[in-house]
Formats: structure tokens, sequence, C-alpha cells
């Protein structure tokens, strides 16, 4: 994980004219944008920069007594909430309630949701002065995973702020989120990066083929890096294998491939499924992948043998499907229907 402490590089400019108005700093903040940008890395780096003694253009120096306490996970001032599941995947130097993540280790299924005991148990925090008369800064993420319970202790906890605290939501869409909740927090939109950025970002960590990676998952350059650690490639073999399958006209790949999408989660097959859909469409345009460059001339033969009309009513249901959310009762009924719609859009016109 990226130290607590450090902006990522397309960060530092918002950043630093974000933090030069602490003075007159509102008491909650939503953080928004893409997904797999950063915003969560922004929002621990900004709760170092409050906290730390000695600001350098506003940033953690890095170097003072408050940021060795932030990276080492026990400055008094600092609450990190989230939920236990995501505590647990963490697991760095730098977690807040070590109890509570020992507690979480103990359970089977660690909650993804932010309880509202944690908001509670803030109430002792407020009451406590803060360390040199300084902020007290609370990050709360994923703030989608607040349950209606919990948003509402948010909410009242909110509605009169203790001094000098400043609480830093994170979100991926403020509109998943409840609006008198968001009605009490100034918005900070984080813009995604510039693919060069991006690219040269990626090439710094290491990774090869790094614009691939970066446009298979829609310039976002956290998820392109995650992704990368756990795929050998940024197309899954199976998608490959699905479209080298459907370009000679034959259906004997489908039984084994829908034993491979029973494993993984719905949402996650037809995202992958979007993705070659839009490019296929974007292919019968004549133009250029957005998803998967690398295998445009797949794409394109799979734009010219298709009917537009097809593609475009199968992108529309994938769309559909994808909203529906936890999918479904019957998953291989369901995989079974997907296979036979998605095959019958690409087939030879």
């Amino acid at each position: 994980m990226s130290d607590s402490l450090t902006f990522l590089p397309w960060q530092i400019e918002t950043a630093q004219a974000w933090l030069g108005t602490r003075e007159r700093f509102a008491h909650a903040w939503l953080i928004h944008g893409l997904p797999g940008i950063g915003k969560t890395q922004f929002a621990r780096a900004a709760a170092a920069s409050l906290l730390c003694d000695q600001p350098v253009q506003g940033l953690a120096c890095g170097q003072c007594q408050a940021c060795q306490w932030v990276r080492g996970g026990n400055h008094p001032d600092l609450r990190l909430l989230r939920p236990d599941a995501v505590a647990l995947e963490e697991q760095g130097p730098d977690t807040q309630e070590g109890d509570l993540a020992k507690d979480a280790a103990a359970r089977k299924n660690p909650s993804r949701e932010i309880r509202v005991e944690q908001l509670r148990q803030l109430q002792h925090w407020f009451n406590t002065a803060t360390h040199r008369g300084g902020w007290r800064v609370a990050v709360l993420y994923p703030a989608q995973a607040l349950n209606l319970v919990s948003a509402n202790a948010l909410l009242k906890v909110l509605e009169e702020p203790a001094e000098r605290t400043v609480f830093l939501l994170v979100a991926d869409a403020p509109d998943r989120l409840l609006p008198t909740l968001v009605s009490r927090c100034r918005r900070l939109p984080l813009p995604a990066p510039d693919a060069q950025q991006s690219t040269q970002w990626l090439e710094q960590q290491g990774l090869g083929q790094a614009a691939d990676w970066l446009a298979a998952w829609g310039g976002a350059p956290l998820k392109a890096l995650s992704a990368s650690q756990q795929m050998s490639a940024p197309c899954p073999e199976w998608l490959s294998a699905w479209m080298d399958g459907v370009l000679k006209a034959g259906r004997e790949a489908d039984l084994s491939l829908a034993d491979t999408l029973e494993k993984l989660p719905a949402q996650e097959w037809i995202d992958y499924w979007q993705r070659l859909f839009v490019d296929i469409q974007l292919g019968s345009f004549g133009q250029s992948a957005r998803y998967y460059p690398s295998l445009q001339k797949r794409i394109d033969a799979l734009a010219v043998q298709s009917n537009p009309t097809a593609v475009a009513e199968a992108l529309k249901w994938l769309v559909q499907q994808r909203a529906l959310g936890n999918h479904p009762l019957n998953a291989k009924l369901f995989i079974h229907h997907a296979l036979d719609r998605l095959h019958q859009a690409c087939r030879r016109v």
C-alpha cells in the first residue's frame, strides 16, 4: 500500500490549492470521482497534511512527530472509519483501530458495512482535547458502505460538529448517498489523471503494457495496477477465447466457458463484456477500440460480421443486468442465456 502521507502525482496541485484554505475549512468534505483514481489515498494524505506539525507547501512533511504517528497508525487525532472487511484487506502498519481489526479477524464474515457502533465510539474522542490544540480528522471510506442506521448516526454528528474536527468522506458518486448527508458536506470532485500521466506512473510501478492496462480499466490507474497483479493480460483469457470462438463460428467453448463464469461474480464478467461490446460498437463505426486496443484486429472482425442493431441491444441488455446488482437465483441458467444472447449478437450476418 502507498505511504498514507503521500499524494499521488496527479493529486498534488489539487491538494495544495484545497489545503491552502484550511483556516476556513468546512467541517465535512465529500471527496468523490471516478473509481480507481486514488480518492482514499487523497483523503488519507490530506488528513496527514492537516495533522502535520510543519507542513511543506501545505502538505505533510513526513518527518515530524505527527507524521510519524500517522505513519505508525497511532495519531490520537486521527480516526479511519471503514468496514471491518476493508480494514482486514489493508492490514498495514497504519491501521488505526487495531483492536477493531483484531476483532474482525476473529469473525468468519467481517462486515462490509460501516457499523453504527463505529460512529457512536467517536463521542468519547470528541470529548478529548486535541494534540497541541490542532485538528481532529476522521476519514470515512467508502461512504457508500454506510447503511441507513449508520448514515443517520453520521448525519447527527455532522449537524453538531465538534470544534476543530474535520470529516473527510470518500465516495465514487454522491447520488448513491443520502441526500441529507450530502447536503451537510462541501464537495471536492477529484479529476481523473490524463492518460500520459497515468501511463508514466504505471510504468514507474514496473507494469509492462501500461497503456493497454490503463485502457482496459477506463483510465483508472489504481484499478489497472490492481488488476495487473491478479491477471496475466488486460483482457481476461476466457473473454479472448470467446472472441476466437465466435469468429470461428463455433459454439464448442460455450459449455466450458459457462463453468468458468460460474466461479466469478456476475457483475465482474458483465463488466468485461460491456467493455468489449462498447469496442465492437465503436468498430462498427470505424473507430478505434476504447478498452482493448491491443485486440483491435479481432474487434474489427467481430464488428464486420455483427449486426449493429443486435450489438446495440445486447449492450443495452448488459447495462440493465449490471444495474440489477446481485445475480441471480439460478446462476447457471442466467450464464447460458447470456452466452446465447451475446453470441447471437455477434454471429455472421
